[in-house]
C-alpha cells in the first residue's frame, strides 16, 4: 500500500475547520471535489496550496456563513480515473465544483460531464487552448492558455532573426493545441517551420534518439520544445548525450517545462544548459513571500521531503483559484446546496444518473465577477479565462533559470542587457542553422556556355569567369565559413545540359543546393527557388547597328528646336512686336507713319530683341516692363539654343538603323537573341516571330552586319550586362534603343527557403559597395568598359521645356495691355463722347470707327511731343527751330496744331524723322481744319 502522506495534512484542516465552523455559528458546508494526480509533484503542490488558501480565507474572514469542504479524488494519471473520479464525486457526494483534474487530456473529458451536471469545473494546470472549442460556461480556466506565450516567442524569433524552427512537441491534446497559433503567429514574422517533430510521450529512449539523429541531419538549428516536463527531461537528456546541446544550437522552451525550472534537480538542469525558456511573470510581493515561507515549512512538515522545496507557479494559482472559489461560494448567498436527481431506472448507467446541481448557474456567474489581489497578481475571469499574464525571458543553467528578457502585451519584448549563455557555453548568438551537416559540402551548379566566357567559363571541373569570382567574394564575406564545390551543369562529354531554366529545376529538386553563373532573376524562376540580391545591373534593351546622320549639315541650325518651339517662338515675337507697338504709338515717333511702317518698325524691334540689337527707345513705362522679361525669356532660349547647336556641330551623330520596336513588327525584321536565355520568351509574347539567336558577341556581330535581308538579323534583345561587355567590344558600330523590358539582373540561386539565402544577399550589398566589384570588373571587362550603355534620347529643345517662360510674358503683355487701354479709355472718354454727339450717327460701329481714330492720334500731352524752343510767327509764317517756314494767318496769335497725323510723316513735308518742316498749303490746312488751339507758349509737338 502506499503511504498516505497527506494524513496529517487532512487532520490538521479537519481541526481547523471544526474551529471555524465552532467560531462562526451556523455556518454551511459546501462539497467541492478536487481531481488530481496526487502523487506528481503538480499534485502535491496544488492540494497543500488548496488547502492553505481556504483555511487562510476562513481564518481571515470568520463571518463567512459558508464552508468549502473538499473532496479529493486521485486521478492516478489516467483520463478514464479523471473522468471516474469526477462522476463519482458529482454522483455521490454531490460536488458543487470540481477544482481540477491536472491535464489538458483529462480536462477535455471532465468538462462535458460539468456542463451536463452544471457542476462548475476550475482547471489551474490544463493550458491547452483548444479546451476553449467546448464553449461551456461551466469551464473555467484558472491558468494561461498556452496561446499566451505565442507572441513572446514570436518576438524572441524576431530580436535574433531566426528564420526557420523546428517544433517538437507531445503527441497529444496538449502539444497539438499550441500548435496551429504558433504556426500563425511565426508567419507573421516570416519565420517558417519545415518541419514538425511529434514524439509520443510513451516514446522510448531508443525512439526518442531516432529522431533527435533525424534533426541532426536538418540544416535548421533553432528548436522550440512544447512538451510536459517528464517528456522534456527524457528528451534533452538524449539530445545532451548525442551531441545537439553544442555551439550552434538554440533550443527554446515553453512554458509547461519553464514554469518547473526551479523545483528540478541539477542534473537535469545541466542537460539543459543554454536553452532559453519562456515563464510566466510573477510580481513580487511581501503577502507572496510570506505564504512561500509558510507554504514551504508545512510542507516539509506533511510530505517529509530531503530537499529544499520550491514554489511554482501552479500552485499558486492552485491557492488562487481555491479562493475565488470560496468567495464565490459565499457570494451566492444559497441557503441550500441541492442536486436535481433524475428518475432512476433499470440498466442506467452512472452518466444517465447524474444530478444536476440547483445552483452551478449562481458559482459561475459568483465567478465571473470575482475580483481580488491574488499571489500571482491582480486576479480577474473574463469569460471563463484568466486574463493573459506578463513573460520573462530566461536563460537555463544548473541553477535554474537567469532572467534576460521581460516581455508583456504592450511593449512587446524588452532585453535586460544580460548575457545569454548559448549551449556551448558560448556569448555568440547562433545563427540558427548550420549549412552543411554531417561533413556534407554544398553543391553548387554552374551552367555551361559557349559565348560570353567573360561571365562563366567552364573548363572540365574548373570554373572560371566573372560570376564565379564575385560569388567567391561574396562567401568570403560571410562572417563564418561555408564550404562548398562547383558543380558544373554538364554531360558526360562535358556539353550542355539543358537551359538556364534547366538549372534551376535542379536546384529546386535538390539535385544542386543552389546555382551560379550569369541567371536573370524573373518571376517565372523565382517560383521553383530563391535569388539572392543581384549582383549586376538589370534591364533588357534592344542593340541595332548605327548609320551616319544623313541629315543635310546645312540646315542642322534648326535641329536645336522642335517644330513646336520655333512655331511658338515666332508667334510671340510678331506678339511682342505688337504689344510694343500698342503700346509705344501714340507718344513715340519711332513707331508712327504709314501702316508699312508701323509693321516694319513692330517686327524689327521684336526681332532685334533676340540679339539685344535694338535701337529705338522705349518711352511707354508698360512697355519697359513687358519687354524687360521679354529679354529674360530671350536671353534662356538664345543661350539654350547655343549650346545645343555646338553639341549637334561639335559631336558625332550617330543614328540607329531602327528606333523601336513597332518599327521591328511593322517590317517583320530578324531579331536575335542569346541562345538558351530567357529572351526569346519575352520577344514571342510582344508578337515578333522571326528570332535567330546566337551563342557569342562574335556571332552577334556577324549576324548585324550581314542583316536581315542576307541571313542575319537587323535586331538583338539582350540583357544589360551582356550588352554592355558586346558594346565594349565593338564600339561606335552598334548602339542601343527603346524599348527597355525590367528585370533584376544576376543572382545567385538556392532553394526555396533556404537559410543562406538571407546572409548571402547581405554580403552581396557589401561586395557591390566595395573596391573589390570594381577590381573584378577590370580583371574581365577591361578598363575601357566604362559599363554604362549609350541611349538613343532626343538632345532638341522642345515647348515643353520653356512653357514657364512663354506663359510669363504672355500674361505680364495681358495685364500692361489692360492697363494701357483702362487709362486711355479713361483718359479720352469726353474726347469719343464729343466725336459721336457731333456724329449723325452714334451707332457701336461709329464709336468704335472713333474710338480708332482717337487712338492713332498722337498724344500731345505726351514730353515726347513737346519742344523746350517752340516755333515763332514771322511775316505771317510759322519759322520752325531749324530755319523751315510755313504759311499762316497773321492774325493769329496762337500755333495752331492739327490732329491730322499726316503732317508728322516724312512723305507729308516732314524734312527727317521727328523735326517739323510742312509746307505752306499743308499748314494752311491744319489752320482751316484744326479742333485744337495750342497755346504759343506751349511746346510746339
Amino acid at each position: 500500500m502506499k503511504p498516505n502522506h497527506g494524513s496529517h495534512r487532512a487532520l490538521w484542516f479537519i481541526a481547523g475547520c471544526m474551529l471555524l465552523v465552532a467560531t462562526a455559528g451556523e455556518a454551511q458546508n459546501v462539497s467541492v471535489g478536487v481531481v488530481l494526480d496526487m502523487e506528481s509533484w503538480v499534485g502535491k503542490v496544488g492540494l497543500s496550496c488548496i488547502d492553505m488558501s481556504l483555511s487562510e480565507l476562513y481564518e481571515a474572514n470568520p463571518h463567512y456563513k459558508t464552508r468549502v469542504v473538499l473532496h479529493r479524488r486521485d486521478s492516478a494519471g489516467d483520463v478514464v480515473g479523471a473522468a471516474a473520479a469526477a462522476v463519482d464525486l458529482i454522483n455521490n457526494n454531490k460536488v458543487e465544483a470540481i477544482l481540477g483534474p491536472t491535464t489538458s487530456m483529462q480536462t477535455n473529458f471532465v468538462i462535458k460531464l460539468a456542463h451536463k451536471a452544471h457542476v462548475p469545473i476550475l482547471t489551474f494546470t490544463a493550458s491547452s487552448p483548444s479546451l476553449a472549442s467546448h464553449r461551456s460556461p461551466y469551464f473555467f480556466r484558472l491558468t494561461h492558455t498556452d496561446s499566451a506565450q505565442v507572441a513572446a516567442i514570436r518576438d524572441l524569433l524576431k530580436f535574433y532573426n531566426w528564420r526557420q524552427v523546428v517544433l517538437i512537441y507531445q503527441d497529444d491534446e496538449f502539444g497539438d493545441g499550441m500548435l496551429p497559433y504558433l504556426i500563425d503567429a511565426l508567419q507573421g514574422v516570416n519565420a517558417r517551420v519545415p518541419y514538425q517533430s511529434i514524439i509520443d510521450p510513451t516514446a522510448t529512449e531508443d525512439q526518442i534518439e531516432e529522431e533527435l539523429y533525424k534533426l541532426m541531419t536538418m540544416p535548421t538549428r533553432v528548436f522550440l520544445v512544447h512538451m510536459l516536463p517528464s517528456l522534456a527531461i527524457r528528451l534533452f537528456a538524449k539530445a545532451n548525450q548525442i551531441g545537439m546541446m553544442r555551439e550552434g544550437y538554440v533550443w527554446i522552451l515553453t512554458d509547461a517545462t519553464t514554469n518547473l525550472l526551479d523545483s528540478m534537480p541539477s542534473s537535469v538542469l545541466k542537460s539543459m544548459e543554454g536553452a532559453l525558456g519562456v515563464r510566466t511573470y510573477v510580481p513580487k510581493s511581501m503577502e507572496l513571500d510570506r505564504f512561500k515561507i509558510k507554504w514551504k515549512r508545512e510542507f516539509v512538515m506533511e510530505n517529509s521531503v530531503p530537499n529544499d522545496p520550491y514554489l511554482d507557479i501552479f500552485g499558486l494559482w492552485a491557492y488562487d483559484a481555491a479562493r475565488a472559489l470560496a468567495i464565490a461560494v459565499e457570494k451566492t448567498g444559497a441557503k441550500n446546496f441541492t442536486f436535481e436527481n433524475p428518475n432512476r431506472g433499470q440498466n442506467l448507467t452512472d452518466l444517465e444518473t447524474l444530478g444536476v446541481s440547483r445552483n452551478g448557474e449562481k458559482i459561475v456567474e459568483a465567478l465571473s465577477k470575482t475580483k481580488f489581489m491574488g499571489l500571482t497578481g491582480n486576479y480577474e475571469i473574463v469569460n471563463g479565462q484568466l486574463q493573459s499574464a506578463e513573460f520573462e525571458i530566461v536563460n537555463v543553467n544548473s541553477n535554474g533559470g537567469n532572467r534576460v528578457g521581460f516581455w508583456n502585451p504592450e511593449k512587446g519584448l524588452l532585453s535586460n542587457n544580460m548575457t545569454v549563455i548559448w549551449p556551448g557555453n558560448t556569448a555568440a548568438v547562433p545563427k540558427g542553422w548550420e549549412f552543411p551537416t554531417a561533413g556534407k559540402r554544398l553543391r553548387i551548379g554552374v551552367p555551361v556556355k559557349e559565348g560570353y566566357s567573360e561571365f562563366v567559363r567552364v573548363n572540365g571541373k574548373k570554373v572560371e569567369g566573372y560570376c564565379r569570382d564575385v560569388f567567391d567574394a561574396v562567401i568570403e564575406a560571410l562572417p563564418y565559413a561555408l564550404p562548398f564545390d562547383y558543380i558544373p551543369f554538364a554531360l558526360p562529354n562535358g556539353s550542355r545540359a539543358g537551359s538556364y531554366d534547366d538549372l534551376i529545376m535542379q536546384v529546386n529538386t535538390g539535385v544542386y543546393d543552389g546555382a551560379i553563373g550569369d541567371i536573370t532573376i524573373v518571376a517565372n524562376r523565382s517560383k521553383y527557388v530563391d535569388f539572392t540580391l543581384p549582383f549586376t545591373d538589370s534591364g533588357v534593351s534592344m542593340v541595332v547597328p548605327t548609320k551616319a546622320n544623313s541629315m543635310n549639315r546645312a540646315w542642322l541650325f534648326l535641329k536645336p528646336l522642335t517644330v513646336g518651339l520655333w512655331i511658338t517662338s515666332l508667334c510671340f515675337f510678331v506678339f511682342m512686336g505688337f504689344v510694343v507697338w500698342i503700346l509705344e504709338h501714340r507718344i513715340n515717333p519711332a513707331f508712327r507713319g504709314p501702316p508699312s511702317h508701323h509693321i516694319g518698325t513692330s517686327l524689327w524691334y521684336s526681332f532685334c530683341t533676340m540679339v539685344f540689337a535694338q535701337r529705338e527707345t522705349l518711352i511707354s513705362n508698360l512697355a519697359r516692363f513687358v519687354v524687360v522679361i521679354w529679354f529674360f525669356v530671350m536671353f534662356v532660349l538664345t543661350q539654350s539654343y547655343t549650346a545645343s547647336l555646338t553639341s549637334l556641330l561639335t559631336v558625332q551623330q550617330l543614328q540607329p538603323t531602327i528606333i523601336n520596336i513597332n518599327e521591328l513588327l511593322t517590317k517583320q525584321s530578324w531579331v536575335g537573341y542569346l541562345d538558351g536565355s530567357f529572351v526569346w520568351g519575352l520577344l514571342t509574347s510582344v508578337g515578333i516571330k522571326n528570332l535567330k539567336s546566337y551563342r557569342s558577341p562574335e556571332e552577334l556581330d556577324k549576324l548585324l552586319k550581314l542583316g536581315g535581308s542576307n541571313g542575319g538579323i537587323d535586331a538583338a534583345f539582350d540583357e544589360t550586362p551582356y550588352i554592355k561587355l558586346f558594346l565594349s567590344k565593338f564600339p561606335n558600330k552598334y548602339i542601343t534603343a527603346n524599348p527597355t523590358y525590367k528585370t533584376d539582373g544576376f543572382g545567385f540561386a538556392f532553394s526555396i527557403d533556404s537559410p543562406l539565402v538571407a546572409d548571402i544577399s547581405r554580403a552581396v550589398l557589401n561586395v557591390r559597395e566595395s573596391e573589390k566589384m570594381n577590381q573584378l570588373q577590370m580583371k574581365w571587362f577591361g578598363e575601357d568598359n566604362s559599363w554604362s550603355s549609350v541611349k538613343v534620347t532626343s538632345s532638341r529643345l522642345s515647348l515643353s521645356n520653356f512653357w514657364g517662360l512663354f506663359l510669363i510674358v504672355g500674361i505680364a503683355a495681358i495685364i500692361s495691355l489692360f492697363i494701357y487701354f483702362f487709362i486711355f479709355l479713361r483718359k479720352e472718354l469726353h474726347t469719343l463722347r464729343n466725336t459721336t454727339t457731333e456724329a449723325s450717327n452714334s451707332s457701336i460701329r461709329s464709336k468704335i470707327r472713333a474710338l480708332l481714330r482717337i487712338y492713332d492720334n498722337r498724344d500731345l500731352t505726351s514730353h515726347t511731343f513737346r519742344k523746350s524752343n517752340p516755333p515763332q510767327v514771322v511775316d505771317n509764317k510759322i519759322q520752325a527751330n531749324h530755319g523751315d517756314s510755313v504759311g499762316a494767318s497773321s492774325s493769329s496769335n496762337y500755333l495752331l496744331s492739327s490732329s491730322n497725323d499726316s503732317i508728322h510723316d516724312t512723305n507729308h513735308g516732314f524734312s527727317k524723322s521727328g523735326d517739323l518742316s510742312p509746307s505752306n498749303q499743308d499748314v494752311e490746312t491744319v489752320i482751316h481744319t484744326t479742333n485744337e488751339i495750342v497755346p504759343q507758349n506751349e511746346k510746339y509737338p
